[in-house]
């Protein structure tokens, strides 16, 4: 078999691939030499086709009840074992030995890592994914790729969705288990009826496609079949931003913002700092460079209908219900001299006050519109940059990212009017579930049932899969080849890490069939979309942009578009009555994510709800109404009601109430069904985002959150709590003036020990610890901090920490080792807010160790606060005595040590705690000793920046800076000497490790006065 052929077969098992040479690189992901490869670099060396097969899918369903520790271990040293000698056949079932000579590219206990791209919301999220001996377990951006800065939450935690066991295993025909070879024969009709007219009947359903290869198959299956309609639907469509573009220039654009280069920053519900908007993880590192104290730092206005950590960055802030929001923008744009439009009266100064600064930095100016924006406000935006000179400096304009650019509702409800009407004789869909998330008043399960033939193919069962007759299982991403493009139209490439666990399909290879093609894998159907596109020599060209995850220099580049000169209104207002606001959820989005158990127990970036959604409204209205928080409630809109707990917001506009998507499914997985309630049943096809609530009553009390935080004021009086809290100094801050007059004022707040103070000193007076060796600390920038909560699922996802379901949390056992605080300040209607990452502060006078009876908790010669948990015996003295309360209790059996996928998924360098242990974060010790070990071998010291810890790499804004203290020159050591930096709790001499920078904000000094009075 010649090397080609070879290439070729392994493509439809990646864990069979070849491999060409080995590229090390160092520093890449972690500390030391790492290798660093794509798939099709997996070639030719000796002994490798001896090495994988199947990974453990198969064998999962024979390996023995009770297995014992002995007998796992052997199956985990043999997770790569023979590969098959027919990739295109299904292989029987095979005992998996061990290989007799180890492949030169594998070295037990050291990882690879693969450059690939998570498809989500339309757009590509470049990762690096780490994987030991054949199993991904980990997700990071890729650091090369021109928008790879950090991560979010849902790429770090897609790899639990990966491995989870609710994922569609088999090819169904109304429930019945069937094969790929039945199904095509099923199709194989009325496909050749379709041929003959030309596809009159036929309808493909996908979600926004931004695939380059994707849409060149969709092209070729119109082409095949000229009267079929591909029609494309995501539940949080960008349609109003599509009709802006329209609306301004006449055509469909991308828009780019460039916050780097923005003086003054105007966001009209634009939430662009929190996951899953398009360009977050560019957007969030860009925003946090203006943000350092500075005669550059930028200023941030933020005209905002719900709480959100974008809106708890600004500098000034407007609460005004959805559809207010063109009525602001109108009167900042006729300050602009575009258009016409006046603000109420208490709008009136921020409007002038942003208008003043706006003009006032004329071409280093942006202003950004939200999706959920009518398509006015974003035509109106852009008019706005055009009048500033931003476009071509803060703004530019490409080409769109999507590959068939549409008014997506427009197109679902053509589609429902031509299944209603029985024009549709056979439907695709690949991928989503509208029967979940369509506009209710499309009814698209009722409409579904006139069409003859219902094909779905999808990664889970969902609701949908109810509606259809065929149901195709979907590989995720981390098993298939395929292509997406960033928000800049760079083309990343997907490879996969594994080969598919339940033998799924692609969506290249679930289409490919339709155009009467022989090409069978996915890998030969990118490929062979690539073959002509890139240039030179392609071979190279080809396992260049394999190596690197991208394609370079495919961005689109910047296009000149000229405006119109007026803009229509909308005539979305809701006056005089309590409006319904829609918003994707911070966690689980759409509800793609919710049997994601990881996401469910995270957080709420602003609530800390988890575990829930909930009727947000604020105070004001609250009491207006008769509410406390966790009362039910019914929301009534238009007759379509659902009911939910309430939950009081700080911030939130007045008469109006916010729900969130995503949750009530009733067919999602044994994590996420029947969690909270569902908001679509409220979402209708002309009101996709605000709508006006007939009434909102109560139906009971008693609801109950889990909530590990609540609210937290540090600057209120009349709260309890709220002036001890002051008084500790927990947040630190300053005016951009006043930290210009007093850069040293973040010290003279607090009180700090003096250096000698210590309890571990010799009998002369020395420090008992010299830290000779290296001295771990890190410094977490509070200005850079956007509080997306990205670091807490990189933590739990690096170090095997448990979920524990919603009424452990209730009860205050949450196992998170990092939690992102949120405090308030400035009363209730319109509070600033600020993000505090707390993880173990790892204290050099630590509170926690003089008190373990058994000596579980104990230092290490570089400063760390070391867990020993085979010492543990769950006295939890430890905990009761840490002041940051960090700590966490293994009170039950949370980890899964029965389903095999998990197994599988966990990090091999980090233990398994079993019940009854503290638990707690460590400073990634385990990265930190393979930067020691490779620093040793290469006979030298560590290198600044060589080790990353889990969320030092995971943020998008850079908040996270760690290193050595003994090093006067790394970063962290430089940051502690800053004014800006303190200790946490500092007074109570616990001396931590961990320090914060303080806030420096820059409030515009005339409507700072403003707003005082």
């Amino acid at each position: 078999m010649d090397n080609e052929r070879r290439i070729k077969s392994a493509a439809v098992c990646p864990s069979k691939l070849e491999l060409a040479e080995v590229r090390e690189k160092l520093s890449r992901a972690k500390s030391g030499p790492q290798y660093w490869r794509s798939l099709e670099e997996l070639a030719q060396t000796d002994g490798f086709f001896e090495m994988l097969h199947r990974e453990f899918p198969r064998q999962a369903s024979v390996w023995p009840e009770g297995a014992s520790r002995r007998d796992f271990l052997k199956l985990m040293s043999a997770s790569m074992a023979l590969a098959g000698l027919s990739a295109c056949v299904k292989q029987p079932v095979e005992p998996i030995v061990p290989y007799v000579r180890q492949p030169e590219p594998i070295t037990l206990g050291l990882p690879l890592f693969f450059a690939s791209a998570m498809p989500f919301g339309g757009y590509a999220t470049p990762v690096l994914v780490e994987s030991h001996e054949g199993r991904p377990t980990k997700v990071e951006g890729n650091p090369d790729h021109p928008v790879g800065m950090g991560s979010d939450v849902f790429a770090q935690a897609s790899i639990l969705d990966m491995y989870d066991p609710d994922r569609s295993q088999s090819i169904t025909y109304r429930g019945a288990i069937r094969s790929w070879s039945d199904y095509a024969a099923a199709v194989a009709g009325p496909l050749n009826s379709q041929k003959a007219m030309q596809g009159l009947g036929l309808r493909i359903l996908t979600q926004t496609v931004s695939s380059p290869t994707l849409a060149s198959q969709l092209s070729a299956i119109q082409a095949a079949y000229p009267q079929a309609k591909w029609v494309q639907y995501d539940p949080l469509t960008r349609d109003n931003a599509r009709a802006g573009a329209l609306m301004a220039f006449g055509q469909y654009v991308e828009t780019r913002y460039a916050f780097d280069k923005a003086d003054v920053v105007l966001s009209l519900d634009g939430d662009f700092l929190s996951s899953g908007y398009p360009g977050f993880l560019l957007y969030a590192r860009q925003f946090a460079s203006r943000r350092k104290p500075g005669e550059t730092m930028s200023r941030f206005y933020m005209v905002e209908s719900t709480p959100t950590n974008t809106g708890g960055k600004a500098d000034h802030r407007l609460p005004v219900r959805a559809s207010e929001v063109e009525q602001v923008a109108r009167a900042i744009a006729a300050g602009l001299g575009v258009g016409s439009g006046n603000a109420k009266s208490e709008q009136q100064a921020f409007v002038a006050a942003a208008v003043k600064d706006l003009q006032g930095h004329m071409g280093a100016a942006l202003v950004i519109a939200g999706d959920n924006q009518p398509a006015e406000v974003h035509a109106l935006a852009y008019a706005m940059n055009q009048a500033l000179g931003a476009v071509g400096n803060a703004v530019l304009y490409t080409d769109p990212v999507e590959a068939k650019p549409q008014r997506q509702i427009w197109a679902l409800k053509e589609l429902v009017d031509d299944m209603n009407a029985g024009k549709v004789d056979l439907l695709l869909i690949v991928g989503g579930n509208p029967v979940y998330d369509a506009p209710s008043d499309l009814k698209f399960g009722d409409a579904m049932g006139k069409v003859q033939l219902r094909v779905q193919h999808s990664v889970l069962q969902n609701e949908t899969t109810d509606y259809v007759h065929w149901h195709i299982n979907a590989t995720h991403y981390l098993e298939q080849w395929g292509d997406a493009r960033t928000i800049d139209g760079t083309a990343t490439l997907v490879q996969p890490l594994i080969a598919p666990l339940y033998d799924g399909k692609s969506e290249y290879e679930f289409l490919e069939p339709l155009i009467g093609s022989s090409t069978t894998t996915g890998y030969e159907i990118v490929r062979k979309y690539w073959q002509g596109k890139l240039t030179g020599d392609f071979e190279a060209a080809w396992r260049k942009a394999l190596h690197d995850g991208f394609v370079a220099g495919s961005a689109f580049p910047a296009k000149a578009v000229s405006g119109k000169s007026s803009v229509p209104e909308s005539g979305a207002k809701s006056e005089g009555a309590i409006e319904v606001m829609f918003r994707r959820d911070p966690t689980i989005y759409d509800g793609t994510f919710s049997n994601n158990a990881w996401l469910q127990e995270t957080p709420k970036p602003m609530t800390q709800i988890c575990w829930d959604n909930a009727v947000q409204m604020s105070v004001k209205t609250a009491e207006k109404l008769g509410l406390q928080t966790e009362d039910i409630v019914e929301i009534n809109v238009n007759g379509r009601k659902v009911r939910g707990g309430v939950w009081r917001t700080p911030g939130h506009p007045d008469d109006a109430v916010t729900v969130f998507l995503g949750y009530g499914r009733t067919k999602s997985g044994r994590v996420g069904t029947g969690v909270g309630f569902n908001a679509y049943e409220l979402r209708t096809s002309d009101a996709m985002y605000f709508a006006r609530v007939k009434n909102v009553t109560k139906e009971g009390d008693g609801y109950g959150f889990a909530n590990p935080q609540g609210w937290q004021y540090i600057d209120q009086s009349g709260i309890p709590g709220a002036e001890d809290m002051r008084d500790r100094h927990i947040v630190r801050k300053a005016t951009l003036e006043d930290f210009i007059k007093n850069p040293d004022f973040a010290r003279e707040q607090g009180e700090a020990p003096p250096p000698e103070f210590t309890l571990y000193t010799t009998v002369s007076g020395q420090p008992l610890y010299q830290y000779t060796e290296a001295k771990w600390g890190m410094a977490i920038d509070m200005n850079a901090c956007v509080g997306c909560k990205t670091c807490v699922v990189a933590c739990q996802a690096e170090n095997n920490i448990p979920v524990v379901g919603k009424e452990q949390v209730m009860r205050g056992r949450h196992m998170n080792w990092l939690r992102v605080d949120v405090y308030y300040e400035g009363g209730t209607e319109n509070p600033s807010a600020y993000y505090q990452p707390i993880p173990c502060q790892q204290c050099e006078n630590a509170p926690c160790e003089v008190v373990c009876p058994v000596g579980a908790t104990v230092h290490s010669t570089e400063g760390l606060n070391d867990m020993v948990y085979n010492r543990c015996v769950g006295t939890r003295y430890c905990s009761n005595n840490c002041p940051y309360k960090v700590r966490r209790f293994n009170f039950l059996l949370w980890q899964d040590w029965d389903t095999p996928q998990y197994k599988m998924m966990r990090n091999p360098e980090v233990s398994i705690r079993s019940r009854g242990v503290m638990e707690k974060c460590t400073y990634c010790v385990q990265r930190i000793t393979h930067g020691r070990i490779t620093a040793e071998r290469e006979n030298r010291k560590v290198r600044d920046g060589e080790i990353l810890t889990a969320c030092q790499q995971a943020c998008p804004a850079g908040a996270i800076s760690f290193g050595d203290l003994n090093d006067p020159k790394s970063k962290v050591s430089l940051l502690r000497a800053e004014g800006r930096n303190y200790g946490l709790l500092e007074d109570l001499n616990t001396r931590p490790r961990t320090t914060y920078m303080a806030v420096v904000t820059n409030p515009n000094p005339e409507l700072e006065k403003s707003e005082q009075s």
